[in-house]
């Protein structure tokens, strides 16, 4: 066939061209397409529409190496259009492209045939495809190829791939590391960049800073940044650096060389955003060393971070900030960033960037963290304001280190109090339900902190904050347990705030924890001990026990021993109930309601001489009652036997109402008798000059009260179990109070005793037996052995027998103590 020489002006007919068989057409059309296709992008959708890019991909495989070369060219320069790149990401095509970079291909299928891998490595899904089919291993080779191009376009495509973790092992293991360095050396910048970037990715692996440090790559990044050609440069380096100082050996080798004050040197000199926040990275990462924070503070870094955080770019803010919250850890420079930096901090607050925001309070935590001069400054710098405004950030971060500040700053007692005038418990309550554990585990630190303060807990009441607080002890963040425990510790300090947190179900889920070896903690213990200690009704049914540091206070009710498990019920709850033949449910009430009571606990002070009364021995009585008690006392005498009809004539109230402490305007009807009691043992066994004879007094009192001295073989025909029947009869109900009871056993007296001994001042504890036994224990100091003055014995535990004799006192441990028990 003759030779036929063609002239064509249309894209479509060279494209039709690639059909050809003939080596020579090939060559020839790829030659123009490259050409069309380098005039711009409309030119390579022309191209596109055609269908070029399916056969140039056929072509870079074709077995002549011209064709070859001048396909891989015409792709390499339609790569860069995104709708070529989507049809080049094929497995066969990438796998193609890979095996061009063999080594004894032509530098330039080396330099399109990495050019087109560079364009396509950026989508995730090609990044693994070239890593799976083993592009790592040639375009490492390739770095050291002598023509430039090939190097850019290698270290590029190496750089993207390193993006996805799983090649950083791999990079490794291929010894990268030696021609990236030897890049930093190229006369050509970007490629020099492209380095440092693929460096700064890497390096972030403990390995590959090892391998840096073996190869000398430290020298390589100091000489970069003390060189001022390559300023364009210093951003990237400082960038690899800081990663470096991660490491302590590396902290030390800079220490050794004086690279720290070369670190200072860019923060002071230059104004580069960019260089000033590689460069406050950098000191960060170098001051997680101790003596590199000696001697940071030594070249006054605080100054120079302190002026950063004036520099009108919040990636520099942030970095600086992140920078003084290190530096903070060294005392002399919490100081100095006390007395300059804070004000620019709290400033930072109030910034509209979230990032900006996070990191100056995470700075604001570690300076005033115990310390309260920091904490004072904080708050004189105007900070409370937007400390509370930051608790309403985006950032949950933000959110936990504003908490954390203002816990700090809640030490101190006026910080305190302006910070509470802010509703902080309320919106405490609200952070205590979200979900995340840094946030949940400060909040509850922080109503730790602000709990202290009995009309906080109400607030933290009132705002409902107790129920998120009991939901978050069955969080399996270890955290966040401690924290919410410390913080029920706290709340449950007063008895309101302690039966709420037990209506809710507190203590069952802390004795829940307490039994696990793995999740309990001393908070956990202390809060289920501080909920009982204020919620003594719980704690003497739950453990039988109340010693004596446990007060018993108007509102305090015996319903016997709780089986575990059992739900705690208020005296509300148990005096709404139908009378049963159940155990009766003993109340106490000696505080007088409006005067009810006023002429029976008048008639109790009938024929005593003139006296004075002190409000220290009657701290249950109104200041008017005490007054009217004075003027009238020399008017009203003989007044006995009318006292007792009076108080025959007292109706016979059905208690529907009970102790509710969770409903302050509710109050339960008076025991007037109980209040007679208290008054009479006041009268007649206070002014006895020893405890011993206190406690002898008070127990024959106690006994005459309930059905006086019972003979041990006579204990069965003592019919107390009929006349509280009676008495719930009567009452129509299975709760009494404890006034009404005339024949009282062993428990129903030792309650009594305690009750009136805990009003006078005598010390004694109330021990729940077996079988409705009940004892009083108490410790006496014995006297001293005779000739022998001045001698301070220990005191001796005694129980007390309010039965067969009473007053008698019998040392606990002895085989009579024993026996009483058991009777």
């Amino acid at each position: 066939f003759d030779p036929l020489l063609i002239e064509s002006k249309t894209a479509a007919t060279v494209v039709l061209m690639l059909n050809s068989p003939e080596e020579e057409i090939l060559v020839k059309a790829c030659e123009a397409l490259y050409k069309f296709a380098s005039k711009g992008d409309e030119n390579k959708l022309t191209l596109l529409g055609l269908g070029a890019v399916e056969h140039l991909c056929e072509l870079i495989s074709h077995e002549d190496p011209i064709v070859r070369r001048n396909a891989i060219m015409v792709l390499g320069i339609m790569a860069s259009h995104y709708d070529v790149k989507k049809l080049m990401r094929e497995p066969d095509v990438t796998n193609s492209l890979i095996s061009q970079l063999a080594p004894e291909e032509d530098a330039v299928v080396h330099e399109f045939a990495t050019l087109c891998l560079a364009h396509v490595a950026v989508e995730y899904t090609t990044k693994v495809q070239i890593f799976e089919q083993g592009g790592l291993e040639p375009l490492i080779r390739l770095l050291s190829s002598p023509d430039p191009d090939v190097k850019k376009n290698s270290v590029e495509c190496i750089y993207l791939l390193v993006q996805d973790f799983q090649s950083h092992a791999a990079v490794r293991a291929l010894n990268v590391i030696p021609p990236l360095l030897e890049l930093l050396k190229s006369e050509y910048p970007v490629i020099q960049l492209l380095a440092l970037k693929t460096l700064e990715v890497i390096s972030k692996d403990r390995e590959t800073r090892i391998i840096l440090g073996e190869n000398e790559g430290f020298d390589c990044l100091m000489k970069i940044l003390e060189t001022n050609e390559f300023s364009d440069l210093h951003v990237e380096a400082l960038a690899v650096l800081g990663n470096c100082l991660e490491d302590v050996h590396t902290q030390q080798l800079i220490q050794q060389t004086g690279g720290l004050q070369k670190l200072l040197s860019f923060i002071g000199v230059s104004t580069v955003p960019d260089i000033q926040k590689n460069a406050a990275k950098a000191i960060a990462k170098a001051a997680y060393d101790s003596e590199n924070r000696k001697i940071l503070n030594e070249e006054e870094v605080e100054k120079r971070l302190i002026n950063l955080l004036d520099i009108d770019n919040n990636g520099v803010k942030v970095t600086a900030s992140q920078a003084i919250s290190v530096m903070s850890e060294n005392l002399a420079s919490k100081c100095a960033f006390g007395l300059q930096g804070i004000p620019q901090l709290v400033h930072l607050l109030s910034s509209d960037n979230e990032e900006v925001k996070e990191a100056a309070v995470t700075a604001l935590v570690n300076l005033t963290t115990a310390s309260p001069s920091n904490a004072s400054a904080a708050a004189e710098a105007g900070g409370i304001e937007p400390l509370v405004n930051t608790l309403n950030a985006q950032r949950d971060g933000a959110i936990a280190n504003a908490t954390e500040v203002l816990a700090n700053l809640a030490t101190q007692e006026p910080l305190r109090v302006n910070i509470q005038s802010h509703g902080i418990m309320t919106v405490l309550a609200e952070l205590l339900c979200l979900t995340n554990s840094q946030v949940q585990s400060k909040a509850a630190l922080a109503v730790a902190a602000f709990g202290c303060d009995a009309d906080v807990r109400t607030e933290l009441r009132n705002a409902g904050g107790l129920g998120p607080l009991v939901e978050l002890l069955h969080s399996k963040n270890e955290e966040v347990r401690r924290s919410v425990c410390s913080a029920v510790m706290v709340c449950a300090n007063d008895e309101e705030t302690a039966v709420e947190l037990c209506r809710l179900g507190a203590l069952g889920i802390l004795e829940e924890i307490n039994l696990s070896a793995s999740r309990k903690n001393k908070f956990s213990e202390a809060a289920v001990e501080k909920l009982l200690d204020n919620n003594l009704p719980q704690k003497y049914s739950r453990t039988g026990y109340l010693s004596s540091s446990n007060i018993i206070t108007d509102g305090f009710y015996d319903c016997g021993q709780i089986k575990h498990g059992m739900k705690f019920l208020s005296l509300e709850e148990l005096s709404t109930l139908e009378l049963t033949d159940r155990q009766a449910i003993i109340f106490i009430n000696a505080k007088p309601q409006e005067e009810a009571c006023f002429t029976n606990i008048f008639y109790s002070f009938a024929g005593f001489g003139l006296f004075i009364i002190k409000r220290k021995d009657f701290p249950y009585l109104s200041p008017r009652t005490m007054f009217v008690w004075v003027f009238f006392f020399n008017v009203r005498k003989g007044k006995e036997k009318k006292e007792e009809e009076k108080l025959k004539e007292v109706p016979q109230i059905k208690i529907q109402d009970g102790i509710n402490l969770e409903d302050s305007h509710w109050l339960p009807p008076p025991d007037c008798i109980l209040i007679d009691y208290i008054n009479g043992a006041s009268r007649t066994i206070l002014p006895l000059s020893t405890t011993r004879e206190q406690v002898v007094a008070l127990a024959q009192f106690v006994a005459d009260k309930m059905g006086g001295r019972i003979e041990k073989d006579k204990l069965h025909d003592f019919s107390w179990e009929l006349h509280i029947s009676e008495i719930e009869f009567q009452l129509k109900s299975n709760v009494v109070p404890i006034g009404k009871i005339k024949k009282g056993t062993f428990y129903h007296r030792a309650l009594l005793f305690k009750v009136i001994a805990d009003r006078i001042g005598i010390g004694c504890s109330l021990v729940r037996g077996d079988y409705n036994r009940a004892w009083n224990e108490v410790e006496l100091v014995d006297a001293s052995p005779k000739g022998i003055s001045g001698l301070l014995l220990p005191p001796k535990k005694y129980i007390v027998d309010l039965m067969f004799n009473p007053g008698l006192l019998i040392k606990q441990g002895s085989a009579m103590a024993d026996q009483y028990k058991r009777i």
